[in-house]
């Protein structure tokens, strides 16, 4: 691709993200012109009612920015590591294992805080990562795509019948728990950005440092390992900056689905395979996609909301059907 049309394709990426920074900033209960928005960002002094508004929305639209990244490069990771074309941590029950361990967390350590919940998403999420993997792996013909997706909802089953058992019986956990289940970004706030940054640092630091040798690792094991590449070792830590990345996420928003799974086949139409340009646009796409979809909940559901979780299930299931039969079935 020529770096002319590259350069446009950023910075059209990079348009349509700042216009969807402005309309989460803009729209709610309350919709406050754009112009307005503009003003209380750029004028401090100003303490009327709207820029008050925009400025408790700040803290939801940058967490937004920040969740809709980390999905999308989490799909993309767990996509090239498994090359499977519907691998996403809701459709692999990573998700599901992060909601049992902070369910867990919530009934039986009293954990409130996004800073108490982001062990036990991390724990939950890379626990139910193995199970799959290692369900997946059993039987001739190595991991396919279909044994994965399979030994995931398996395993989500499983998980979504314990988290059950544990809150129906507790009014009180069930209704801390019913609102982050669906996927939410209202409850945002500095304090949980804040525990959540370095994880989510630490996961894109190790998504650069390996996109190198992912791209060898897309021409097929024997000929990355000629070419000098680890594969055990870069599936290992692509799974892990992976988990890590959905994990932090999922403890403030809770399972947010499909984001991780059509955005890096979005970005590949674009822009084709080269991971130094797919892991960026993927934190850039996903953002994008993230915060569409918190607009449309707080539109379509005007005055209340309808949670981010239920889009972005509307947006992605018709997408993995037509991902699901175009793709084809092979051992990894």
């Amino acid at each position: 691709m020529k770096l002319s049309k590259m350069i446009g394709i950023y910075i059209g990426g990079f348009i349509i993200l700042g216009i969807c920074i402005l309309a989460s900033l803009a729209w709610g209960s309350r919709y406050i012109g754009f112009d307005e928005v503009i003003s209380a960002l750029t004028q401090s002094d100003n303490m009327s009612l709207n820029a008050l508004v925009v400025r408790e929305r700040i803290p939801r639209t940058v967490f937004a920015l920040i969740a809709g990244a980390s999905l999308g490069i989490s799909g993309l990771l767990m996509q090239s590591i498994t090359r499977n074309p519907i691998a996403d941590p809701s459709i692999l029950g990573v998700n599901t294992g992060a909601s049992l361990f902070v369910v867990v967390g919530i009934t039986f350590f009293n954990l409130s805080t996004a800073s108490g919940y982001i062990w036990f998403a991390l724990i939950g999420a890379a626990l139910t990562s193995f199970c799959v993997y290692g369900i997946a792996s059993i039987g001739p013909g190595g991991i396919t795509p279909i044994k994965l997706a399979l030994a995931g909802a398996s395993i989500s089953a499983i998980l979504s019948s314990l988290v059950s058992l544990i809150i129906l019986p507790r009014a009180d956990v069930m209704d801390a728990y019913r609102f982050w289940q669906v996927g939410s970004l209202s409850g945002a706030t500095w304090e949980g950005i804040k525990s959540v940054l370095p994880f989510i640092i630490v996961g894109l630091i190790i998504s650069v440092i390996f996109m190198h040798a992912l791209n060898a690792l897309a021409l097929g094991d024997e000929v990355a390992t000629g070419l000098g590449v680890n594969t055990g070792l870069v599936r290992i830590m692509c799974a892990i900056a992976g988990v890590i990345l959905c994990g932090a996420t999922t403890a403030i928003a809770g399972p947010i689905g499909f984001i991780g799974l059509m955005i890096p086949h979005i970005v590949r139409l674009i822009l084709g395979s080269d991971m130094k340009n797919l892991i960026p646009m993927s934190a850039i796409g996903g953002a994008i996609l993230l915060m569409i979809s918190d607009v449309l909940g707080r539109i379509i559901g005007s005055p209340s909301e309808l949670e981010v979780g239920i889009i972005t299930a509307f947006l992605g299931a018709p997408i993995l059907i037509i991902i699901a039969r175009k793709a084809k079935v092979k051992s990894i």
